[in-house]
């Protein structure tokens, strides 16, 4: 069995949980998810707990096991609270700005980027070059933020780019220029 998969998940007051064709749905106050499943997988509500269990001990359906069980945790924690990844853009001109659902971006290219703000996030671009993208969905917001991120990488020189906040880039030493 799955370590992972044999936790419990906590279900908080205001999220509802459907389980049913395989498709998982949860709701709760700041919207609702979907999940297709696979049938190996028993998902059961217990009171305020969600567990999971497997139908056969196959090393597939264990590692499955552990797949729903932090799918699930990451579905009930989006519906309540919500991700949020913040990048940084660093570099002389470089900035970015929200224009409805477009995310306008000058990264030091002849023309500006334009990158199309999908359905569920949301994006808040300060003066001072940090990007907040936020939603309820995980996968999204992780996929969003690093092909935003993947446009202009941080370099180890100057450090200019987009990073992460919590993102540390080690920096090199140039040309020393001696004689």
């Amino acid at each position: 069995m799955s370590k992972v998969g044999k936790l419990p998940v906590a279900l908080p007051a205001g999220v509802t949980i459907n389980v049913a064709d395989g498709v998982i749905t949860v709701k709760g106050p700041k919207g609702e998810l979907k999940q297709d499943y696979n049938e190996a997988i028993d998902i059961k509500v217990e009171g305020t707990e969600i567990i999971l269990t497997t139908k056969n001990n196959e090393k597939q359906t264990n590692a499955y096991h552990g797949l729903y069980r932090s799918l699930i945790a990451n579905m009930v924690k989006g519906v309540t609270e919500g991700f949020t990844k913040t990048l940084i853009i660093t570099g002389v001109g470089y900035r970015a700005e929200v224009k409805g659902k477009e995310l306008v971006m000058n990264l030091g290219y002849s023309s500006d980027y334009i990158a199309i703000i999908p359905d569920g996030l949301t994006v808040v671009a300060t003066p001072d070059g940090k990007l907040s993208i936020s939603g309820i969905n995980k996968q999204l917001v992780g996929e969003f933020s690093s092909q935003i991120r993947k446009l202009r990488k941080p370099e180890p020189y100057k450090g200019k780019g987009i990073r992460y906040d919590n993102e540390v880039i080690r920096r090199k030493v140039g040309k020393t220029g001696v004689k």
